[in-house]
């Protein structure tokens, strides 16, 4: 094959001229124009026999120069990349024998570039022309996120494990759940589009002028938050997309075939889909007419892999004034005698700064006196000491750093304890309290009762503007608290977040995108003596015990 390498050098002359009454001295430095621009190429599994290669379209390209600092390729298929090396493989993707122009830019100091152009004829044998056809229904189609479909956005495990690295096993988003926030909202504004320009696929995306950022690169767009979030991003322009062989772990699987489709989309200058996490490319899953499903290995971090579906049909979201969540993600029936599980529950230990802010009087541990599984419940109990330290000693446990979640229904089958001074709870906080602290972070009270105040069970919410003693509460009075199991539940939503003892509604609050109920909670169940609600502990009091039957999350 004839190689014609043709070599352009673009030479910088730079004037500036200066008047006034001071002289300024403006330095650029060595100026150095590249020369000696040359580029090598070598077809992937070329052969007397195969001189266009085996069929994998890939070429590996090597660009040197003298004075060369950085290299760019340009293609003349409509992509190009940066090549700070001057090394980088290429894999063309049209269907069969095909002349292409590759372009090397060599970058010297001062900015000034030279360049070499090589023409190749490489063979490329992968084509997915039915997936093309469902991505622009043969002309032209817009894709949306999903978001009505739990899962839509997830994120799991890049890994060799053929049992879980196909699917978002770390997290799977909630319907519409980033619909509740400005923070990411903008998300579901997203309009993906996917053309044919001849036999050229082409995407372009509109993301009504932001970008929902992963934070680990919220820098590209001029952010600092330490969380993901919305940030102005220009999108426009078209990318080409070039479709190729998956080669992801999950193509090592031995039920690879109904794992995925086995083809990988390539966008040209840093195209993605929608949620900017570094990658521009994206193996399809699967793909109907109406429906697909992608997975993309984080930039930066290969260990993770997100995953994405979107539809042609964008979804609406309808007031979920009866909402109501069906499916079983979590839960403990505490079946087991002995300890907590370990693996869903943790302990708050000791009495707290100031009483756990409630001027509490107790002390919390973790002794099996204090927190055990017997006969199939949970049991917390708050003991009167005898001994020096604090006068009582109780359990708090909490799922922190061990399970979290966003909207769904919370159900807790319980018995309270009883005594004056006794304050058994059953809430939640905002997982972010590090960064965000209480009442920012939120809180939802799914029970609280008060032995002074006996069979009237509380729900509250606390967030900013109303927290503590001017908190978001509501009450009411629901028989035999202390003596009957009854189920305290929460049914929490993008909407609302309604608490329950059994169908009785306790207090109902409207969820809005300015409240902080719009991301992951972790649950807590305790037992607290005295203190600002428990109020005078009545002096007889000895010790009595919260039994919890089971704690379920559905979603």
């Amino acid at each position: 094959m004839n190689k014609k390498i043709i070599i352009k050098i673009i030479s910088l002359f730079a004037i500036l001229l200066m008047t006034g009454c001071q002289k300024d001295d403006f330095t650029f430095g060595d100026i150095s124009t590249p020369t000696n621009v040359k580029i090598t190429v070598e077809i992937v599994g070329k052969t007397a026999e195969d001189p266009f290669g085996d069929g994998s379209g890939i070429v590996k390209l090597v660009a040197t120069a003298d004075n060369a600092i950085s290299y760019k390729y340009v293609f003349s298929d409509g992509t190009s990349e940066n090549s700070p090396s001057g090394e980088f493989s290429k894999r063309f993707t049209k269907t069969g024998v095909n002349k292409y122009t590759v372009t090397a830019i060599a970058y010297g100091k001062g900015g000034i570039a030279s360049n070499a152009t090589i023409e190749v004829e490489v063979l490329s044998n992968f084509s997915d022309p039915e997936a093309v056809g469902f991505l622009t229904g043969g002309t032209s189609k817009k894709w949306y996120w999903s978001a009505s479909e739990p899962g839509h956005l997830g994120v799991g495990q890049n890994d060799g494990d053929a049992t879980k690295n196909y699917f978002a096993n770390y997290y799977q988003a909630g319907v519409f759940e980033k619909a509740g926030s400005p923070a990411s909202s903008c998300l579901y504004e997203n309009e993906l589009t996917f053309s044919l320009d001849g036999d050229v696929l082409q995407f372009q995306l509109n993301n009504g002028g932001s970008t929902f950022f992963n934070a680990s690169f919220a820098s590209v767009a001029g952010g600092t938050s330490p969380d993901d979030a919305c940030l102005a991003y220009n999108t426009g322009g078209l990318k080409t997309v070039s479709l190729s062989p998956s080669g992801s772990v999950v193509m090592a699987n031995p039920d690879h075939a109904t794992q995925t489709r086995g083809t990988t989309m390539n966008f040209s200058d840093g195209g993605f889909m929608g949620y900017y996490i570094g990658q521009s490319s994206y193996e399809i899953l699967s793909i109907t007419a109406n429906r697909m499903v992608v997975r993309a290995v984080m930039g930066g971090n290969p260990a993770l892999a997100w995953y994405h579906i979107f539809t042609t049909t964008k979804p609406t979201q309808v007031p979920d004034t009866n909402v109501d969540y069906t499916n079983l993600i979590w839960s403990d029936e505490f079946n087991t005698d002995g300890a907590p599980d370990a693996t869903k529950w943790g302990y708050n230990l000791g009495t707290g700064d100031n009483g756990w802010g409630n001027n509490e009087k107790q002390n919390y541990t973790n002794s099996p006196v204090n927190v055990i599984i017997q006969g199939g419940n949970l049991k917390i109990t708050a003991k009167k000491e005898s001994s020096g330290g604090a006068a009582y000693s109780s359990a708090r446990l909490v799922t922190d750093s061990k399970f979290k979640f966003t909207y769904g229904k919370i159900e807790i089958r319980a018995k309270l304890p009883t005594g004056a001074g006794t304050w058994p709870a059953i809430w939640m906080l905002g997982q972010n309290y590090a960064t965000k602290p209480w009442p920012a972070c939120g809180e939802i009270d799914i029970m609280e009762h008060v032995g002074n105040n006996q069979n009237v069970v509380l729900g509250t919410l606390h967030y900013p503007g109303r927290s503590g003693g001017s908190a978001d509460s509501g009450s009411k009075t629901i028989a035999n608290v202390s003596t009957e199991f009854h189920v305290y539940k929460a049914v929490w939503s993008p909407s609302s977040v309604k608490i329950y003892a059994d169908e009785t509604l306790i207090h109902s609050v409207a969820n809005t995108s300015s409240l902080p109920f719009n991301s992951d909670f972790f649950l807590i169940l305790n037992v607290a003596m005295g203190g600002n609600l428990g109020g005078n502990i009545d002096a007889a009091f000895t010790e009595s015990s919260m039994e919890v039957d089971y704690v379920r999350v559905y979603q």
